[in-house]
């Protein structure tokens, strides 16, 4: 059985660690571009805080959740409008921050057991909607430590990221519009300890392998698959790392590789 207690802890740890980057930050780095077009690093912090508060909402009112999805005006532009309204001086945006994971973490804990809660074409429990928020906090905290130019020492916590990216697999396929795969694939991760992380029965006879770094890296699509030390074997597999989607929702744009966008930081 899944720790809800202990993917909490860890989600608060991912967030701590994104805060102590920020915090000291003057207000024009705030509102230095980031890999994302069109966001700030202050984008970036004030998408988490709107996930947080809507997760918070599904965990409490479902029916509030599902009427903020039916009322907004453009459903495509559903993430970026909340960005831009959740936007705020950057103190004033970091107590929203902080209060709402509170929050967040106290509405995931009184959830009743085997509970479902409402999410953006799906439904979740209280410990993947966790996990889900866990690999949104270390994803957009990626793309403001390279606003920053900042490299980040990768922990254990990518193991919530990797197991995400292996559980979205048919989710990839499926919001690329392509037929779910009947091949099973195995995946075998280098943690960043240099113990291996394996996902997928070990028969099968397509495999990734690499850098569980590198696959966080794909599966949340901050770095191209050019650009990443993993290697796939079998046709399902190779498909796979080009639609790969961890996240919610229709298919995100990627990243440019390096060398095409010609700089260090990705498109």
């Amino acid at each position: 059985m899944v720790d809800l207690t202990a993917l909490l802890a860890d989600l608060a740890a991912e967030s701590e660690q994104l805060d102590a980057l920020v915090a000291p930050l003057p207000p024009e780095t705030w509102a230095r571009p980031t890999p994302a077009p069109g966001w700030t690093v202050g984008h970036q912090i004030a998408h988490l805080a709107w996930t947080d508060e809507m997760a918070r909402l599904a965990a409490t009112d479902a029916a509030a959740f599902y009427a903020s999805v039916t009322s907004a005006p453009d459903v495509s532009r559903l993430v970026d409008d909340a960005a831009e309204r959740f936007l705020a001086p950057p103190a004033e945006l970091l107590d929203r921050w902080r209060g709402g994971r509170a929050a967040l973490a106290d509405a995931l804990t009184a959830v009743p057991p085997g509970e479902k809660l409402p999410w953006y074409g799906t439904r979740m429990s209280p410990a993947s909607m966790a996990t889900a928020r866990i690999m949104e906090t270390w994803a957009h905290g990626e793309d403001v430590a390279d606003a920053l130019g900042v490299t980040r020492t990768p922990t254990a916590r990518l193991r919530h990221v990797a197991h995400l990216g292996f559980r979205t697999l048919g989710h990839g396929f499926a919001a690329h519009g392509r037929a779910l795969p009947t091949a099973p694939v195995r995946v075998e991760l280098t943690a960043p300890d240099g113990d291996t992380w394996a996902f997928g029965p070990a028969d099968a006879a397509d495999r990734v392998t690499g850098p569980a770094l590198d696959f966080c890296l794909l599966v949340t699509q901050r770095r191209h698959r050019a650009d990443l030390a993993l290697v796939a074997t079998g046709e399902t597999a190779g498909e796979w790392l080009d639609v790969a989607q961890a996240f919610a929702g229709p298919p995100g744009t990627g990243r440019e590789p390096r060398a095409a966008s010609g700089t260090g930081v990705p498109a």
